[in-house]
């Protein structure tokens, strides 16, 4: 039944994808750290040829979206959730409030076998290429960040449900129907917005990690109502 669902997801993402024009895939520059996300991965098919693949998704538009690179060369794109389908599998790209915090590519074998999904990395010089060094150069300091943005998650969930949940209940509707609910917790804006702030960088720093988690969603869910 999940694998059904799964697959039904992948063939919905799919039908979304559009040809692409085949321009050249921008060199990525220092400055792009603030603009764009650039992941690679490189393929080897049935008859031992290597491909190059590569993912880039810009930052700050309006509607997210993810272009794929062939060789360097532009040959689809697509709304994210996405999934591409290239030689011997699927990339499948997945996003929630603060990015992509998904990217893998799966053979066509993935479905009916035991073997794992292939992680897609992101480019060294990038944010999250510079989150993965300090992953595989101390491994004990990054699981501390790691922990500590949980930790910061949970906290700002804690403190902001309460407050959501009395402004429902200050909807007339629910008012008259429900009651209302009033918190025991009650901030200032200015404290509010710090909670944010630290809720933000928190989910940034799991979203770089390609972390997907609940809480990173929820915590987007809140601020955003």
């Amino acid at each position: 039944m999940i694998r059904f669902i799964r697959q039904r997801r992948r063939r919905l993402k799919m039908k979304k994808v559009k040809a692409g024009d085949g321009h050249t895939l921008k060199e990525y520059r220092l400055w792009h750290i603030f603009t764009r996300s650039l992941f690679h991965i490189e393929i080897t098919n049935n008859q031992k040829e290597k491909t190059n693949y590569a993912v880039n998704c810009k930052y700050f538009a309006e509607e997210p979206m993810a272009d794929l690179y062939r060789e360097g060369k532009h040959v689809a794109y697509s709304k994210l959730p996405a999934a591409f389908p290239i030689e011997n599998g699927v990339i499948e790209i997945d996003s929630g409030g603060y990015g992509i915090n998904r990217i893998h590519y799966e053979t066509n074998e993935y479905e009916t076998s035991n073997e794992e999904a292939f992680s897609i990395y992101p480019e060294k010089r990038s944010i999250r290429g510079l989150r993965m060094w300090l992953h595989k150069k101390f491994p004990p300091i990054s699981r501390l960040i790691g922990i500590i943005a949980v930790i910061i998650l949970l906290t700002s969930l804690a403190l902001s449900l309460p407050q959501l949940i009395e402004m429902i209940t200050e909807i007339p509707w629910v008012a008259e129907n429900i009651g209302i609910f009033e918190s025991p917790i009650d901030f200032s804006w200015q404290t509010n917005i710090w909670i944010f702030v630290a809720g933000a960088i928190a989910g940034v720093e799991r979203t770089l990690m390609l972390r997907n988690h609940w809480l990173i969603d929820m915590e987007t869910s809140y601020w955003d109502s």
